[in-house]
């Protein structure tokens, strides 16, 4: 067992009266778009900013209100729909998702983690969301927001190590043993890392549990961080990536010509690479000197 513990009661009552209002979090979002509503938002939401997140959300609920209804779309519709939400990737494994939860489940986003985790481009953050947020299930939930304030919390750290199994483990082992409870528990840890225990400005003075904290009763050390940094974005091959697939969107019928494509890219090595591997991942398609979005 962790040598100390949030209290979930004293959690529980900051997050009903503290969480912001997210179109996910209200009733009546999971009432008209059910576990798949869920799922769409944990798959943008992964590396992207809320702010980001909603109004896209919103409108690729409205275009594919179901698995069903998006199975039915082209590589190169979802790809041109998820826009600036970045790493483009996650459009083709929902889609991917999608086409699965139809031919193996009826168009029902299981209940099962074991099932979910079968499914394109969901992992055990993914499954674990899906299963307790919209399905209720106990589970243990961790984000990087859960691994930091229990890094801080529990272990007396400013920073939490790289993610691993034991996460989940760990989690488990602090939450409460009543189901709903432990739901609104996994919600809690997460809103108190991100809104409170952020990463670089944490708001001691307003945490819920700072009575209890470890980092905090030491001093708030500086005890090292063992994360990997993200390289920088400006000059880096994904803002070359992003900007080929932003020309595409643009472009009629989502094909041009490949030498039109980013043609004062300052590095046209770059620009090359970010191409190729573009098409390695089946964001683009090459042919007869065009590149274009997956058909």
């Amino acid at each position: 067992m962790p040598s100390a513990a949030p209290d979930p009661r004293v959690l529980a009552d900051w997050y009903r009266r503290e969480a912001r209002d997210l179109p996910w979090r209200r009733t009546e979002f999971s009432d008209r778009h059910g576990a798949w509503g869920t799922l769409v938002s944990e798959f943008m939401l992964q590396q992207t900013p809320v702010a980001r997140v909603i109004p896209h959300l919103t409108a690729w609920l409205e275009r594919w209100p179901s698995p069903d209804a998006m199975s039915t779309a082209t590589p190169a519709e979802v790809v041109h729909q998820w826009a600036n939400l970045g790493y483009p990737r996650r459009a083709l494994w929902l889609h991917r998702a999608a086409v699965e939860t139809v031919e193996r489940h009826g168009g029902v986003v299981p209940r099962d983690v074991g099932a979910l985790l079968e499914l394109s481009g969901i992992g055990d953050y993914t499954a674990r969301a899906v299963a307790v947020f919209h399905y209720g299930d106990r589970h243990p939930v961790v984000d990087t927001n859960t691994r930091r304030v229990i890094a801080r919390a529990v272990d007396g750290r400013a920073q939490p190590d790289p993610p691993s199994k034991r996460d989940l483990e760990r989690m488990s082992a602090l939450m409460p043993e009543d189901v709903d409870e432990s739901a609104v528990f996994n919600a809690a840890m997460m809103e108190l890392g991100a809104t409170v225990c952020t990463a670089r400005a944490p708001k001691c003075e307003a945490c819920p549990i700072a009575a209890q904290c470890a980092w905090l009763a030491a001093g708030r050390p500086d005890t090292g961080d063992t994360r990997r940094r993200q390289a920088r974005y400006e000059g880096s091959d994904r803002q070359a990536r992003g900007g080929v697939l932003r020309a595409l969107r643009g472009a009629v019928d989502h094909r041009m010509p490949a030498d039109e494509v980013l043609p004062d890219w300052p590095d046209a090595v770059q620009r090359d690479r970010a191409i190729d591997s573009l098409i390695v991942d089946g964001l683009i398609e090459a042919s007869a000197g065009m590149l274009l979005l997956p058909r």
